[in-house]
């Protein structure tokens, strides 16, 4: 029988699966944190106090592409190349979602709207990065080799979708609802897109690795396409809420460090 923690388990105990997945997760937690670096430099000066939360932000990021490197250096397995069909940061610039890099390359300072648009769209993918590493640690929180850092990593996700609620419901306030709601649904229409054609890609290159058969590959498929069918239906709108969360202040201070790794 096909399950989340079956599919996981194969890639786990496959050192080709679990380099490419690892190589995948570290190459875009990374990419978040350069971003995420970038934007807290160019925050223009009416903004000024979300910039220390956004270097937090991507100081995390930095740390999640640290945890993936390090489970990799503890099998002695070294990064590789990242397919370009499984890079979601990149497919989701190229679908005009989120601030590109051709824009944060520059020094120049963004707009109020430019820090409207990376928040709505960090609400966004957050969402689906919280997610999926909870799913991760509701199977793999106890494995001897994995669970210590995708723990940690999970509460770095809950932490940053709090803060994302947090700050956009304060621009909400502030009069910026009706972008916020139009980006909202841009990104996240844009996200389940995206994310159903890098699940697609990721599990064709993982059933090389793992001599899949062609039936099982195509449940798979079948799987992804099905799951994006419900989210283009309407479960996205989990995507664009926004209430006040329980974790106030999520990424006030410092980022946390991770010496075990």
């Amino acid at each position: 029988m096909l399950s989340a923690r079956s599919l996981f388990q194969e890639i786990i105990d496959d050192d080709d699966a679990f380099q490419l997945f690892c190589s995948i997760a570290a190459s875009g937690e990374a990419q978040g944190g350069w971003e995420n670096g970038r934007i807290a430099a160019l925050v223009p000066e009416s903004m000024s106090a979300l910039a220390p939360k956004i270097t937090r932000h991507g100081a995390d990021e930095d740390k999640h592409g640290r945890l993936f490197n390090a489970l990799l250096k503890k099998r002695q397995l070294a990064p590789v190349d990242v397919p370009a069909e499984t890079d979601y940061t990149i497919l989701l610039e190229k679908r005009g979602i989120g601030l590109t890099h051709a824009k944060l390359s520059r020094d120049e300072p963004l707009s109020e709207r430019d820090i409207i648009v990376y928040l709505s769209h960090s609400r966004v993918t957050e969402q689906r990065a919280a997610d999926q590493m909870d799913m991760l640690v509701k199977y793999f929180g106890d494995h001897p080799e994995l669970g210590r850092a995708i723990r940690m990593i999970c509460d770095d996700e809950a932490n940053h979708l709090a803060y994302c609620h947090e700050e956009l419901l304060r621009l909400v306030a502030e009069g910026h609802g009706r972008t916020i709601q139009r980006v909202l649904r841009e990104s996240a229409l844009a996200e389940i897109r995206v994310y159903r054609d890098v699940s697609l890609a990721v599990m064709g290159h993982m059933g090389r690795l793992l001599h899949w058969p062609a039936a099982k590959s195509a449940a798979l498929a079948a799987g992804i396409h099905t799951m994006y069918a419900y989210e283009r239906l309407g479960g996205w709108h989990r995507m664009v809420g926004l209430e006040m969360p329980q974790r106030r202040g999520a990424l006030d201070g410092p980022a946390t460090a991770a010496p075990a790794f």
